[in-house]
């Protein structure tokens, strides 16, 4: 009697103990789960090529800021590019154009620019390089470096005269956007074509024409973010290499005049061509504009102070940056949620092809992104989401890079 008590006694206890471990190992299951997920994820993205077509951080750079080293303020990097991933940025060429178009100097301005980014490359020569070609953009990742090249949003800096627009193919400017949101003489912008009053023709005039067919024999991809509707249907029928819009949206999400409607969606597609959503909230969120026009209003009197003290000092090109630091905590309230981000990514995917979507982030020249994404760090949570909702790895890398290495290589060898 007494061995039989005890054998069982033991049994119920080890029969306990196991039960006990086993509930054990199943609740802390979806912990271990979430924890492989994340780390896959984050792997993942660090493993593939990832590009953003439009960083606006050179102004800063012009003025001083050192994207060399870990800052605490702005967006991109050389060390946060690397936590995000990012392996190719293209450096946005832009200037105010009020501010030198009526001086003659937007041609001499934007030459500072690059050499404000080359300077950058000739004081951290092992950790970046500016490529001319997508094999190059390659090649300098292989090598364990980040890459970095030109666009320029605009046309001003030409001023009128194809042989300057070669110029800067030498400098290294890569694509190239006919207009920002005032107009060239040459080609409307999408903001005038929406807002204008008095039956103005718009798109392309003869000499804006020779401008897009001078980008062709260049080999300089055409960006139709800014570009007026009338614009981008003159540049689609001369064009004939794809084109790109390197930094905008979607207009049947958001009825924003900076954003694609489904015809030229499919337009740019079914020429090769590539659209690279822009993360701005009042591009992604149809509510964002309406609440961001309201703070401006609030504080209306205080960026009128800070505009004109800029402008007195000659920094009217640092309003902007200035303007979205003091704004910082107010805009922080209305920011959407991050999956408006993704939403946009999968429009376009499902609408015409994965194929022809990708990433044109615009940070450093906008005053708002989804709530998480507050920097070039946060670039892996893209594909997390993407995984979320079900796309391939293969997938997920066209959208990462692979699909801009595939209309650079094309378009510009």
């Amino acid at each position: 009697m007494f061995l039989t008590h005890s054998n069982s006694t033991t049994g119920r206890r080890s029969f306990s103990l196991a039960n006990k471990f086993l509930i054990s190992i199943l609740l802390l299951l979806p912990l271990f789960v979430s924890c492989a997920e994340n780390t896959d994820y984050k792997n993942f993205h660090q493993a593939a090529f990832v590009a953003d077509l439009h960083d606006d951080t050179p102004i800063s750079i012009l003025n001083g800021f050192d994207i060399g080293i870990r800052n605490s303020d702005g967006q991109i990097d050389m060390p946060r590019m690397r936590d995000g991933g990012m392996d190719l940025i293209f450096f946005s060429v832009w200037l105010f154009p009020s501010d030198y178009l009526e001086k003659d100097l937007a041609f001499q301005k934007a030459n500072e620019i690059i050499d404000a980014v080359e300077a950058v490359e000739q004081k951290y020569p092992s950790q970046l390089r500016l490529i001319r070609t997508a094999d190059e953009a390659i090649s300098t990742v292989e090598e364990g470096m980040l890459a970095g090249t030109f666009g320029m949003e605009g046309g001003y800096p030409i001023e009128n005269d194809l042989s300057k627009l070669e110029h800067f193919y030498e400098r290294g400017v890569r694509y190239f956007a006919p207009v920002w949101n005032n107009n060239t003489s040459w080609a409307t912008s999408a903001e005038f074509e929406t807002t204008d009053t008095t039956n103005s023709v718009f798109g392309l005039t003869r000499f804006g024409q020779d401008v897009i067919r001078k980008c062709n024999e260049l080999g300089i991809l055409i960006d139709v973010s800014h570009s007026g509707e009338q614009t981008v249907k003159d540049i689609l029928e001369i064009s004939e290499d794809p084109i790109i819009a390197s930094h905008s949206s979607v207009w049947n999400l958001t009825p924003h005049f900076r954003n694609l409607k489904d015809y030229q969606l499919r337009a740019i597609a079914e020429g090769g061509g590539v659209v690279f959503i822009n993360f701005y909230s009042g591009f992604l969120d149809s509510t964002y504009q309406r609440k961001f026009d309201a703070l401006l209003e609030t504080r209306k009197s205080e960026l009128d102070s800070i505009k004109d003290e800029l402008e007195f000092l000659g920094k009217g090109d640092e309003y902007w940056e200035t303007r979205n630091s003091f704004l910082r905590d107010d805009i922080e309230r209305i920011k959407p949620p991050f999956e408006v981000l993704i939403d946009h990514i999968d429009y376009v995917a499902k609408l015409v092809g994965v194929e022809h979507v990708g990433l044109g982030s615009d940070f450093d020249g906008v005053s708002s992104m989804p709530k998480g994404m507050n920097d070039v760090r946060d670039l892996p949570k893209i594909s997390q989401a993407l995984f979320s909702r079900g796309y391939s790895k293969g997938d997920v890398k066209k959208i990462l890079g692979e699909n801009l290495l595939r209309v650079f290589k094309k378009v510009t060898g």
